[in-house]
């Protein structure tokens, strides 16, 4: 069919006439943003304020785009090479602790590799704070020349 459409000239005409008060199959995409579904996989976040450091996500990683690494008592920093990582979302799923987050942030273009390159650094634990008691009597304020 499709043969015939395009050897007599002018055969085409009529198609594109009722293409012209169509709307368009496309999308506005740069200028309109399109909504990923719920479940969609994209860009890995690391809450590294949950990481326990048994590094299931490292070892579960098929595209070896993740490092764990200690640096301090119970803190650990995350490496994730976004340029390897397929996205998988096995680092997530296998993470006992859920501190590893697949977003929706698709858009990731870059004209440089190492931009690519994100480090999740540790958070510093808060101190603990000292036990609230009652607080330390002050002197009872003087009149001046007392």
């Amino acid at each position: 069919m499709a043969k015939k459409l395009w050897r007599r000239p002018g055969s085409i005409a009529p198609l594109a006439l009722r293409s012209l008060f169509r709307r368009p199959a496309t999308t506005r995409y740069p200028f309109v943003k399109w909504e990923m579904p719920d479940r969609f996989r994209a860009r890995p976040v690391v809450h590294t304020e949950n990481c326990i450091g048994c590094k299931l996500c490292v070892r579960n990683c098929p595209a070896a785009a993740i490092e764990i690494e200690k640096v301090g008592e119970k803190a650990f920093e995350a490496r994730i090479d976004l340029g390897r990582c397929v996205y998988c979302g096995q680092c997530a799923f296998s993470c006992p602790k859920q501190t590893i987050e697949l977003t929706k942030d698709f858009e990731l273009a870059s004209f440089d590799r190492a931009s690519l390159k994100v480090v999740y650094h540790a958070k510093p634990k808060p101190a603990a704070e000292p036990p609230a008691g009652p607080a330390p009597e002050s002197p009872p304020p003087q009149a001046p020349g007392a």
